[in-house]
């Protein structure tokens, strides 16, 4: 029987309104139990509802009915499912995989397998994990490596091939831009669309829209009107409108960075979490201020997004919690476990150095940074040039604008959120033609082998779980997909870091901070290598869009297949086969 004439028994079968034929339901699960995973798993994994609708068109069955075609998705779903240990693919099975990575530590912070055992890859997803080898098309040799998912980077600026080849070097395969955020969004989507090395994805950004809308001269941050006067009731209303389009395109939640846009009323903020919390998606804050003085500190800043979250019920993540809170973190951390045990869905992130990085000429440093921070003109290093700053070059180099890095964080603040097992690990970088702060290059070989291997302050597992299981979770209830990333089980993507635990270390600083981090030995992104032997891959672009379903593409779907009227179940099954939909139609 040829593969079309099969397909279309089993489409047939499965599109009739009664429940399948005995003769359909036995091929189906003959698939799963003879391992035919390619076959039987399709139904599922690779369910695409305007494909589906052309195949039903080219056939002239009279079972063929429009409001039955998500059923074909439940019912593949019934017959497949009590086999996926079996489509596992065991062991013990002959089947060549794309990739089989042998004999490595395998480190997955969701199970907490820590074991060594074989992977073997199959069309970019994980398709096994045995203790006995495998046979693949290539096989890669890692005993004395670890096999860890790909590091996950929430707070990444650096969205270009320059800073993607630096997190690849760190072991990141996905690296999203949350805090700033953009506008507007579906066009930034698609300048990235494959030409990535690594994923990406990004928030609507609360900074840009502002910005936008009230005509602020600045770059990538404000530096005049959006800093310095009160947005008008009609300005605020299109900043509002903005975020909300920006939602519609797919973004991963909204992001702000009120520090920098100090006249930005408490009202507005509220206002913009009530929208989170309607769409569902959550809001990554840069608080409004920093430092320990009153009024005005980081701890009052903190507080005001905790009673924002847990008024509106929205999910909130607060951005590097150490460089905010400087030596009243552990007051900022116990506030935030003590929301979240309260039931706020609160997290957040650290970057493992000493010093802050920002524009010079932005809100942060406006009168009274000194008394605030806690630090004076010494204490800055102009990027562009390495020097330590005077009050005279201080006031040239604020009014001609650029990047400056802040020597503020006490070191045994930064390495009480590195032993922290709630705070996640992200770098804040940004690498602009090789200057920038030195976490645009090395923040998670840093956490491991500083924080883990030098210093003991946390254990490799928990280390893994901050770059990876963590960050996933903070996302996945807004984007499904990302249940497929941050762990090693079957199924998952093959967004793998190998690295060796004894060597791995960061070789960027604050002089010279375009060094690539060593002991990454390799990476690959959906199964397949950018990282080989500590060397970029070259040629290889196969980072995807991380997004969220786009409302526009949903409610065609909706339209399309249903017309106006649905019923319960028929919805839920719309809503599982759009929630994995990470790139919109327009952009594939």
């Amino acid at each position: 029987m040829s593969n079309s004439t099969t397909s279309c028994r089993l489409r047939r079968g499965l599109m009739t309104q009664s429940v399948i034929g005995p003769g359909d339901r036995d091929l189906g699960i003959a698939y799963a139990k003879a391992g035919r995973r390619n076959r039987a798993e399709e139904m599922i994994s690779k369910f695409d509802p305007v494909r589906e609708l052309n195949s039903m068109r080219r056939c002239t069955h009279t079972y063929f009915r429009r409001y039955m075609l998500i059923e074909t998705v439940l019912l593949a779903a019934l017959i497949i499912g009590p086999f996926m240990p079996v489509l596992s693919v065991p062991a013990q099975s002959a089947a060549e995989f794309d990739i089989v990575l042998a004999n490595g530590r395998v480190m997955d912070p969701e199970s907490n397998l820590d074991a060594v055992r074989n992977i073997g890859i199959r069309a970019g997803k994980i398709a096994a994990i045995s203790a006995r080898p495998l046979r693949g098309r290539t096989v890669v040799d890692v005993k004395g490596l670890v096999v860890a998912p790909g590091f996950i980077d929430l707070h990444s600026h650096g969205q270009d091939d320059e800073n993607y080849r630096y997190k690849a070097r760190d072991g990141v395969t996905t690296a999203l831009e949350l805090e700033v955020g953009v506008s507007p969004v579906a066009a930034w989507y698609a300048q990235r669309d494959g030409k990535s090395l690594i994923n990406f994805g990004a928030t609507v950004g609360h900074i840009p829209a502002k910005m936008a809308v009230m005509k602020d001269t600045g770059a990538f941050l404000p530096r005049d009107n959006a800093i310095n006067r009160l947005s008008t009731p009609d300005e605020v209303r299109q900043i509002t409108d903005l975020i909300k389009q920006g939602l519609d395109e797919g973004a991963l939640g909204i992001g702000f960075g009120i520090n920098y846009v100090p006249t930005t009323t408490r009202a507005e903020v509220f206002d913009l979490f009530a929208v989170a919390a309607e769409r569902g998606v959550a809001n990554y804050v840069h608080v409004r201020h920093g430092g320990a003085t009153e009024p005005g500190s980081g701890v009052g800043a903190v507080q005001e997004v905790l009673s924002d979250a847990a008024a509106t019920g929205a999910s909130l993540h607060i951005v590097h919690i150490t460089s905010v809170c400087l030596r009243q973190t552990a007051t900022c951390l116990s506030l935030i476990e003590g929301a979240a045990k309260r039931g706020v869905d609160v997290t957040t992130e650290a970057y493992p150095y000493t010093a802050t990085q920002t524009r010079l000429e932005s809100a942060i440093y406006n009168d009274g940074w000194q008394e605030s921070l806690g630090i004076t003109f010494k204490d800055l290093q102009w990027v562009a040039t390495g020097e330590r700053l005077t009050a005279e070059t201080f006031a040239r180099y604020r009014k001609e604008g650029g990047s400056v890095i802040g020597h503020s964080i006490p070191e045994e603040i930064s390495r009480l959120a590195a032993a922290n097992p709630r705070v996640m690990v992200a770098s804040d970088g940004l690498i602009e033609n090789r200057q920038g702060h030195p976490r645009g290059a090395g923040t998670f070989a840093r956490v491991l082998g500083v924080y883990v291997r030098e210093q003991k302050a946390l254990s490799l597992m928990d280390a893994i779980r901050k770059m990876t299981l963590l960050p996933a979770q903070r996302l996945e209830k807004a984007v499904p997909s990302m249940r497929a990333k941050g762990r090693i089980k079957v199924g998952a993507d093959a967004d793998l870091a190998i690295f060796d635990p004894a060597i791995v270390i960061d070789r960027a600083t604050f002089e010279q901070p375009a060094q690539y981090s060593e002991g990454i030995r390799h990476v690959l992104v959906g199964g397949i290598f950018v990282v080989r032997d500590e060397k970029i891959v070259e040629g290889v672009k196969p980072g995807k869009a991380v997004r969220r379903p786009l409302r526009d593409q949903k409610r065609l779907l909706e339209q399309l297949f249903f017309g106006q009227s649905q019923n319960v179940a028929q919805k839920r099954l719309l809503q599982k086969s759009t929630s994995g939909n990470e790139v919109s139609t327009e952009t594939r």
